[in-house]
């Protein structure tokens, strides 16, 4: 970071620069960590009220808003505190280590998360019926255990000095020390972090080509029916068969269609929106999508100046570009709420009939809500 000398030692324009960058970096942070919290708490608060939410992709997503409130809760505090310090750690190494420890735990946790989304949105796109049977409250615990086990892992090495956390006066924040490749092992983590990113759009990039695929769907052959006593019978002749019968003009055994209806009708009420369910499906695919690509755009700037201290010997990144790099990455927390409301109507509706008072007269429910 620039010292006072560039400035003119300590003269008044300097000063009153001083006092506004980090007034500006004060409101900023304030604005970001209130959206987080808030928006965080009131989706979560949703998901867990509605019982209708009770299901694979919003399992998923209420554990992503909750790493969130608890990266903004635990680590945006302490940048506020190094700001307001003169750009100083105000406090202990070890305490430094712990909140460097658990923001890159939050990232590595969203990333992995996001992985495994996009393979569970995947299957319930090209493999729907295999999905309904296995994505279960088990299985997606099972997941959420597995991506903060593998965070845990990649975050915890540098707490033993591989890959030093530190403080770096530049990012106002605890967080690896980047340094040239040749003496630089932290490489391999953000090797890591760019490898995740890469094949979670790589999965979304197939399960829209399957989508594509499969817009439209071959005409059925029509083959001629074989009419015997106004009993319609062999391929295609179904329909005509259950008409005739319905009107009273069958005679024989009963049509294909009629079989067993009665019995099997409590079986067809759960797949009689199939194709409403698909459209739903892809929809909250879409909207996951842009929870990636927003994690994307929010963490390519400082990424890229990461990657450039590594691979560029003496590289130096402007004060600017590294201020607005690494506050876009802290804006990423509370992105999640505001892009989950705006693609996904379900969750619009279902906050107005929790909420009413808050915004307005209940919306009334169907009972398949299409989104």
């Amino acid at each position: 970071m620039a010292n006072a000398s560039e400035f003119g030692g300590s003269s008044p324009s300097f000063h009153n620069y001083a006092s506004t960058a980090c007034a500006l970096k004060l409101a900023s942070l304030g604005l970001i960590l209130g959206i987080s919290l808030l928006g965080n708490a009131a989706l979560s608060l949703l998901l867990l009220k509605d019982s209708s939410l009770h299901k694979a992709p919003y399992y998923f997503l209420l554990d992503l808003c909750l790493a969130d409130v608890l990266r903004s809760a635990v680590c945006f505090p302490f940048v506020m505190a190094s700001i307001g310090g003169g750009s100083s750690w105000p406090y202990g190494a070890l305490s430094c280590k712990l909140v460097a420890f658990m923001s890159v735990l939050f990232c590595f946790h969203v990333a992995f998360l996001l992985f495994c989304v996009s393979v569970t949105r995947y299957m319930a796109i090209a493999h729907h019926r295999f999905y309904y049977k296995r994505m279960n409250l088990c299985t997606c615990a099972a997941v959420i255990c597995m991506v903060w086990t593998l965070s845990v892992a990649m975050a915890f090495p540098p707490v033993f000095d591989v890959g030093t956390y530190k403080f770096i006066r530049e990012e106002e924040q605890c967080i690896f020390e980047h340094r040239y490749v040749k003496a630089n092992d932290t490489m391999g983590f953000m090797l890591m972090l760019a490898v995740i990113v890469f094949m979670t759009h790589v999965v979304y990039i197939k399960m829209f080509c399957f989508v594509y695929d499969h817009r439209k769907m071959k005409p059925a052959q029509l083959v001629p029916a074989i009419s015997q006593n106004w009993t319609f019978h062999g391929p295609g002749a179904t329909g005509q068969a259950a008409a005739n019968w319905i009107a009273g003009f069958g005679r024989g055994p009963t049509p294909p269609t009629l079989v067993g209806i009665r019995q099997a009708a409590h079986l067809s009420n759960r797949r009689l929106l199939v194709l409403d369910e698909f459209k739903m499906e892809k929809r909250i695919g879409k909207m996951y999508y842009m929870i990636t690509l927003t994690f994307l755009i929010m963490w390519a700037p400082y990424l890229s100046a990461c990657f450039l201290r590594i691979f560029v010997r003496g590289a130096s990144v402007a004060q600017l570009y590294l201020t607005a790099a690494v506050w876009m990455s802290f804006a990423q927390a509370g992105a999640n709420p505001i892009i989950s409301f705006l693609f996904n109507k379900e969750l619009r509706l279902r906050l107005r009939a929790c909420f009413p008072c808050c915004l307005g007269t209940q919306t009334p429910m169907e009972p398949y809500c299409v989104i």
